[in-house]
């Protein structure tokens, strides 16, 4: 075959399509890459195009809107960081694994050079309806572990990303994240704008700032992960040799315990410190203390002329319950990014304060 009848991966100019953009991991990567001078495309099921990045408008569940979605659209590289959560997990399993089953095959007639999809460590946790319930491997958590032995949807979303890795010939790369600490507003996984509602709620109703969690997360040590260095790691693996065809775990690489972060954060909150209360007997769920009081916020925010006046939008209790009510240890081991050459870092406690001065700026709390 002659030269000219070839495209090598090095004469295709990088263009990217970021699945999930508008989520906290997504809207990370589309600066990072349009930062960096990546083509990006932007899929969603409402898109518009601005700042220079193309909306793609399609629904991941149509497998039929996206092939006519996509069938111009020719990207390089794709980041995959959107799910949809459900009632069970056969049908977290059949839902979202079918997700990127139907994207990878909209796309077999793109130059595809690698697809990264973002997991998490319910890998090794185990998913919502078993969180933590069974048999878990010892912390940190290592890359080499093995699967657990229940059903669990990033298991069914990797082996249709490889699968079709297979058929299509592109390199793969899978980032399991712990909570990711990022900018996002309807999000159903929101730590850090969760956290900043219940200060606004505590401060304005006159009430406690109680951490929510058990006595494990409150007195161990635990790691999160911040969405620019999730970003840079995707990029890192989806364009480097190091980072074909291997799981990665990525957190910020620092460790801490709540009982010394909950108090720092509730003092960048402006929380009085005789309102910040710890662990005490048992946990005390958000969903439990904010339930009373959430009727309350669309009145907090006309009054300080915050931007959105729908709760539910801003606060996902819920999550931040799951994150902080483990009964166990959650500590994640990052050599092999490091061994392979990735090198980035955050500070956790500048990752939250960075975002609340944000959502500030927002007008997103006061």
């Amino acid at each position: 075959m002659s030269p000219d009848e070839t495209t090598t991966q090095s004469t295709v100019p990088r263009s990217a399509l970021v699945v999930g953009a508008s989520g906290i991991t997504g809207s990370a990567l589309v600066q990072h890459l349009t930062r960096d001078g990546w083509d990006v495309a932007a899929l969603s099921r409402r898109a518009g195009t601005r700042d220079g990045v193309r909306g793609v408008a399609a629904d991941l569940r149509d497998p039929e809107s996206l092939r006519t979605a996509l069938a111009d659209e020719r990207p390089t590289h794709v980041f995959f960081t959107a799910w949809q959560r459900q009632a069970t997990e056969a049908e977290n399993i059949a839902v979202n694994g079918g997700m990127v089953r139907d994207l990878l095959a909209a796309l077999d007639h793109a130059p595809l050079e690698h697809v990264a999809l973002v997991t998490g460590l319910k890998h090794y946790l185990g998913p919502f309806e078993a969180y933590a319930a069974g048999e878990m491997p010892d912390t940190p958590f290592h890359e080499e572990e093995p699967r657990l032995d229940t059903p669990n949807f990033y298991y069914a979303q990797e082996d249709e990303l490889m699968a079709a890795a297979e058929r299509q010939g592109f390199t793969w790369s899978v980032h399991r994240s712990h909570t990711v600490i990022g900018h996002a507003v309807g999000n159903a996984m929101n730590m850090g704008l969760t956290l900043a509602v219940q200060a606004t709620i505590a401060k304005d109703r006159d009430l406690d700032f109680v951490f929510p969690g058990s006595e494990a997360q409150w007195n161990g040590l635990t790691d999160m992960t911040d969405a620019g260095l999730l970003a840079e790691h995707m990029v890192w693996a989806a364009t480097s040799p190091e980072g074909a065809d291997e799981p990665f775990n990525i957190v910020n690489g620092d460790v801490f315990r709540w009982r010394w972060m909950w108090p720092r954060l509730a003092a960048h909150l402006g929380v009085d410190p005789a309102r910040v209360v710890g662990y005490q007997d048992a946990p005390r769920p958000l969903e439990q203390q904010m339930g009373p009081h959430a009727s309350a916020w669309p009145e907090i925010a006309e009054r300080h002329g915050l931007v959105e006046p729908d709760i539910d939008r801003v606060a996902s209790w819920w999550h931040t319950d799951a994150d902080l009510g483990r009964a166990m240890e959650v500590v994640t081991d990052m050599s092999k990014s490091r061994e392979a050459g990735f090198t980035g870092y955050r500070r956790t406690e500048r990752s939250f304060t960075d975002l609340f001065d944000r959502y500030r700026a927002d007008r997103l709390v006061p």
